[in-house]
């Protein structure tokens, strides 16, 4: 008896024991080892999924660096490449580009092939989306809108045709409350007389003399009722667009570019070579004789390419709203660069227009971020 009380006394930690449901059960139930046990099963999980999520959170913040150097590297290097098209006297006859036009065909037929290549290396060969000849009413205000806009750098300034079509909310609201009756807030209203407020501003104050020197033919008013009727077109192309997605909501980002520059290469293709004295022969002659002019607009054609694959990108991860601001902030920096670059600085009283456009533009931003911060609580109270 005194053997087997000795060896239990000092062996009640051995093997077999151990191995025993009874002993096991006391060893989980004892407050030593729950406190331990509780420490490896909350903390271990807790560290590991706090490593994952402050990871996956890096990964996010790079993936959007990523996507706001791509849309600012390739629309601010597109915003020069188009100034120096438009403004730029070419060989030793100091010759312009005077067809404009040509940029849209030949962006058209860039970004046809890019959608073309992106929908054979990454479509999983689902069906449903739009057939290609539903694109063709959209395709012909996408035609029209963006040909006034470039032939508008023939009458004004590159900034100021930045600022104006800037200005998209104007016709948006007008239109809205004339012809909808749409009630905005006081707070919408405030960003777009700040927008329309800035444009007008801009367009009246005096321009220098050597930015109008640089101009083919200096016209402030054709310059900005070019801009106006893009916006208008643009809106057009917009409101069709999200009628094709609404009828095939399985229509991609790049189904819908590559129907909308299919149809765009047709009609400017009908435009531009559609009888003997159309534009479009004189401008390839241009090219073939300045041949700095074609790599300018190939360069051109390519940042367009670039540019809506970063905006695919940036929607599709971030949402609207994100690529709207990076969009907005691009233009903003592209208006500097063309100051610097161009040699002509704005005004103070310029800058100060510029800063009031942005100011409503940041304002309408900050607007639609609270709108959709409000919208989960109102979810939360009807359920």
């Amino acid at each position: 008896r005194q053997l087997n009380r000795k060896f239990n006394g000092k062996h009640r930690s051995c093997p077999v024991d151990s191995l025993s449901p009874v002993s096991d059960r006391r060893r989980r139930e004892s407050p030593e080892n729950t406190h331990v046990a509780g420490r490896i099963k909350v903390e271990a999980p807790t560290t590991l999924s706090t490593m994952e999520s402050h990871g996956a959170g890096i990964r996010r913040v790079m993936v959007l660096a990523f996507c706001v150097a791509g849309i600012w590297s390739a629309y601010i290097y597109q915003g020069v490449l188009q100034e120096t098209v438009s403004t730029k006297r070419f060989g030793p006859n100091k010759e312009r580009f005077e067809h404009l036009a040509f940029l849209n065909l030949a962006q058209n037929v860039v970004c046809l092939i890019w959608s073309f290549m992106m929908i054979k290396i990454w479509s999983s060969g689902n069906s449903g989306g739009a057939p290609w000849w539903s694109y063709w009413s959209a395709g012909i205000t996408n035609t029209i809108g963006p040909a006034m806009g470039i032939e508008a750098l023939k009458y004004i300034s590159y900034p100021a045709q930045v600022l104006a079509k800037s200005s998209k909310m104007i016709p948006v609201m007008l239109m809205g409350a004339i012809v909808y009756g749409i009630r905005y807030t006081v707070p919408e209203y405030v960003c777009t007389l700040l927008v329309a407020g800035g444009v007008s501003m801009f367009a009246l104050l005096k321009t220098s003399s050597k930015t109008i020197s640089k101009l083919a033919h200096p016209n402030a008013p054709v310059g900005y009722g070019l801009c106006f009727l893009n916006l208008t077109f643009d809106g057009f192309t917009n409101a069709t667009q999200d009628s094709i997605k609404a009828r095939y909501p399985k229509t991609s980002a790049w189904d819908i570019m590559l129907g909308m520059n299919l149809w765009g290469t047709i009609y400017n293709m009908i435009f531009m070579f559609g009888w003997s004295n159309a534009s479009g022969f004189e401008a390839v002659q241009f090219c073939k004789q300045h041949p700095e002019a074609a790599w300018d607009i190939l360069m051109y054609c390519l940042c367009g390419a670039v540019g809506q694959n970063f905006i695919f990108l940036t929607i599709s991860r971030f949402g609207s709203l994100t690529n709207t601001t990076i969009t907005t902030t691009r233009k903003f920096v592209s208006i500097v660069v063309s100051s610097v670059l161009s040699g002509n600085p704005l005004s103070t009283k310029q800058w100060t227009s510029v800063i009031m456009v942005f100011s409503g533009l940041s304002f309408q931003i900050y607007l639609k971020w609270r709108k959709l911060q409000r919208m989960p609580k109102k979810k939360k109270k009807s359920n």
